[in-house]
């Protein structure tokens, strides 16, 4: 009797899984779906780690081209050789995400800049409209270069190409070059045409979040969702919103994971940042120039210094209109249909003055 019961319980153990029975094509089909929805890089690791077979096509090419932001959402802290190569990975296999988020790290924090170019431009190829605004940056400040490496028109283009994408900062950015004449023939009208569209967007976005509430984070949000419905209608509320260039307040947008990543790298590498090299003031950004004095400094304070006009205008409206003059100051610019108020920017570079905005 004891050997039948034992038999029969070896019958019961080796019933083949239903898992291994799906179809290969199917399996690969579900994870092809799915990649795209990982909240956190943990989401994929997890897959990696349940069994051989999800491993396998969970590696598959087809799979790691879909995989979203998220998933490459690494911290500085974390960064290894087997982080590098599991976004090289994925870069290979044609992800747009992995070619932007590699590109910026190997361009600035790794210092590789002919192979982090390279990879932006191949995420700019595919459309990748946070690639295009970063190779326009690039170009504005010369970057990895000197300044005679500067092309403002061909940042121009690039950000032109961004906007149609709907990039909100190359919105904002196109916007000024047109009102400035910077590295295009003066428009004022049109510039603040890009100007509202990118502050339409802003608060779009924001209009958004309101209505992704999940009610079982009550607790948690309902305080937050209570001061966004009152930065719509204009009323004074506490923390530190972000004011649009319409004059209501707006929440700030989720920064990007690897504008996190350069912030924490160069925040925790002290030594990258020697020879007078400064990281942009706008805390959303992390780009630190590539060469002394490359960035652009506020023309009233000169404490602060951007990568770009589009980081001036959001770093202005989140903390440095408090910090750099009384408003009393910019009465009569906004009076004389001046930049909204905000303060301008002038190089640095070898000495030059150059005021951009009036």
């Amino acid at each position: 009797m004891g050997t039948a019961h034992r038999k029969r319980l070896r019958k019961i153990s080796e019933k083949p899984d239903l898992f291994d029975q799906l179809p290969d094509d199917l399996v690969l089909h579900i994870l092809f779906k799915l990649s795209s929805s990982a909240s956190c890089p943990s989401d994929f690791i997890n897959i990696l780690i349940t069994c051989k077979r999800l491993r396998q096509f969970a590696l598959d090419p087809l799979v790691l081209s879909r995989l979203g932001v998220k998933t490459f959402a690494v911290k500085a802290e974390r960064w290894s050789d087997s982080s590098h190569q599991f976004l090289k990975q994925c870069a290979n296999a044609g992800n747009r995400e992995a070619l932007y988020t590699l590109g910026m790290i190997r361009f600035y924090c790794l210092q590789n800049r002919g192979s982090g170019a390279s990879l932006m431009a191949k995420a700019a190829i595919k459309s990748h409209a946070s690639a295009l605004y970063s190779l326009a940056v690039i170009q504005f400040n010369g970057s990895g270069g000197s300044k005679n490496d500067k092309n403002l028109r061909a940042g121009v283009a690039l950000c032109a190409r961004a906007a149609v994408q709907g990039h909100i900062d190359a919105l904002r950015e196109l916007g000024h070059c047109l009102q400035d004449g910077y590295g295009v023939p003066r428009d004022i009208v049109q510039g603040r045409r890009f100007l509202v569209q990118a502050n339409a967007k802003e608060l779009a976005l924001s209009l958004r979040s309101m209505l992704t509430w999940k009610p079982q984070q009550q607790h948690v949000d309902e305080q937050q969702n209570l001061q966004y419905a009152c930065s719509v209608m204009g009323t004074p509320i506490t923390g530190c919103p972000l004011l649009s260039d319409f004059g209501c307040n707006v929440p700030a947008r989720e920064v990007h994971p690897v504008n996190e990543f350069l912030k924490e790298w160069f925040e925790s590498r002290p030594e990258m940042l020697d020879h007078g090299l400064r990281l942009c003031s706008h805390r959303g950004c992390g780009r630190p120039e590539t060469r002394p004095r490359e960035f652009r400094r506020c023309s009233v304070c000169g404490t602060v210094n951007y990568c770009s006009r589009g980081c001036q205008a959001l770093d202005w409206k989140l903390r440095h209109k408090v910090e750099c003059a009384p408003m009393e100051q910019w009465q009569g610019v906004l009076e004389d249909g001046g930049d909204n108020g905000i303060g301008g920017m002038v190089e640095i570079e070898e000495g030059e003055d150059v005021a951009l905005v009036g």
